[in-house]
């Protein structure tokens, strides 16, 4: 499996593998996430999008560089591979990238109901920072220092 920056014609590949990844919150939220209406072929052309590639892309990371911080905008691995470790390796990946950009922190946020990320999230070190509702979603918000021990 390889990880790398995408390229305008994997847009469409992306948004598929986003709509199957998020496909089994809609009913869990009541509305369709974030990311399944996301302009995917503007943000490959930011720049903002990195790809797991087996073959096929099988994971989506979408990165917007902060003065301050690499927000994780969105992480999602097609559910054909999920629980083989590609949402770990997707989160690896995001912080080798910020420490290449000189960046320190992480921050990330998920639904509420998506308990899955949420128990992820707090096995893998980052820091629940704060609950709030915006846009209509009740977002939990996590940040990973990366110059603590252990980061």
């Amino acid at each position: 499996m390889t990880i790398r920056a995408a390229q305008a014609p994997d847009a469409p590949a992306i948004k598929e593998v986003v709509e199957r990844a998020y496909a089994k919150y809609v009913e869990r939220i009541g509305r369709r996430p974030g990311p399944m209406d996301d302009d995917y072929p503007a943000l490959v052309a930011a720049g903002e999008v990195f790809v797991a590639v087996q073959q096929a892309i099988v994971g989506v990371l979408v990165l917007r560089r902060q003065p301050d911080h690499l927000l994780v905008e969105n992480v999602a691995v097609d559910p054909a591979f999920q629980g083989q470790g590609y949402g770990r390796m997707l989160l690896d990946f995001a912080e080798d990238q910020a420490r290449a950009w000189g960046v320190d922190e992480l921050r990330l946020y998920t639904h509420q109901l998506m308990v899955e990320n949420v128990r992820l999230y707090h096995r893998l070190g980052w820091q629940q920072t704060g609950r709030r509702t915006e846009h209509g979603f009740a977002r939990i918000y996590f940040s990973k220092n990366l110059t603590a021990p252990g980061a």
